[in-house]
């Protein structure tokens, strides 16, 4: 018997985003399948986003959950929103995003598509991104329904551009963010383990989340190489260690993670940051490759030098 309460459990951490909360809530609001709960988890706001919920709260047919913590990351916000989650399935999204109308249709289908007895070898439904004027965002997949892991889809049939789903809530608890790592932490360190630990993803090409770019949300704050630079260098060291049996269907993109390990190791060296205990390069190859690439490295280091 299921221990799940709903279907689903959307988790969007947040922080100082009321001026845009409201745009998801309206299309929460919207969906078409209503087995769901959302869960607000407030990074410290001191806008009004706490009135705002709880009015909410009182109007919406669905369960609104609202926990408020001190300013940390949104990692931790995450890792505290899928805690709380009583969903199987966690669609995580940002405060400044909204969801189409049909996506948690779309998702609950595509997920009772798969036999029962084979869902344990997947962890996730994921679609497309379409901007607000309904242009897809990056490329769609292979075919309409394709099974892959996240690695696969990422190096061996490159496909580009922001995407986005649902996941398992039972696995997400077993990869949390590394709340130990100080500031921003890619998503991708989270969803490349659970792909390396061999689970699959149902890839289809239906657009789920209508995506605003605003650069100072928390989905961006990755973007800025020397502000963030420990993230985006976990990231490098991420590919070049962990990524390698992928090298040979996307080599130039491992030669480019190995000159941005250089190149965010140096930011970091300015920043007197440390890296952190067991992430440091291992292996023959990734040596090689950091090797190789460092005159490259150094030359994007400057050039962010000079920019700045």
């Amino acid at each position: 018997m299921s221990i799940w309460r709903h279907l689903f459990t959307v988790v969007t951490p947040t922080y100082n985003r009321a001026h845009t909360l409201e745009r998801l809530y309206q299309s929460l609001r919207d969906q078409s399948f209503q087995d769901f709960e959302w869960v607000i988890v407030d990074d410290g706001s001191t806008d009004d986003t706490r009135t705002m919920v709880m009015g909410w709260q009182q109007e919406a047919s669905f369960p609104i959950h609202y926990m408020w913590q001190n300013n940390q990351h949104k990692k931790t916000a995450f890792n505290r929103g899928v805690q709380k989650a009583s969903g199987e399935l966690v669609v995580a999204i940002d405060s400044d995003d909204s969801l189409d109308a049909n996506a948690l249709y779309s998702m609950a289908s595509a997920w009772n598509e798969i036999p029962l007895n084979e869902r344990e070898h997947y962890v996730a439904i994921t679609g497309l991104c379409a901007r607000p004027d309904g242009r897809i965002v990056g490329d769609m997949y292979p075919s309409d329904v394709f099974d892959a892991t996240s690695l696969d889809m990422t190096f061996k049939y490159r496909v580009r551009g922001e995407k986005f789903g649902c996941l398992r809530t039972d696995v997400l608890r077993q990869f949390p963010f590394p709340e130990e790592i100080a500031g921003f932490v890619p998503e991708s360190l989270v969803w490349r383990a659970i792909a390396r630990a061999g689970y699959l993803t149902r890839f289809v090409n239906q657009v789920f989340r209508v995506y605003y770019d605003s650069p100072d949300s928390l989905s961006h704050q990755g973007r800025n190489s020397q502000q963030h630079a420990l993230g985006l260098w976990l990231l490098a060291r991420d590919t070049v260690v962990e990524c390698l049996p992928w090298f040979r269907y996307r080599p130039q993109a491992f030669l480019m993670a190995a000159a941005r390990y250089t190149r965010f190791s140096l930011h970091m060296r300015d920043n007197h940051q440390e890296q952190p205990d067991g992430w440091s390069l291992k292996g023959f190859a990734p040596h090689l490759l950091v090797c190789l690439m460092w005159p490259v490295g150094l030359l994007l280091y400057v050039r962010d030098r000079v920019r700045t």
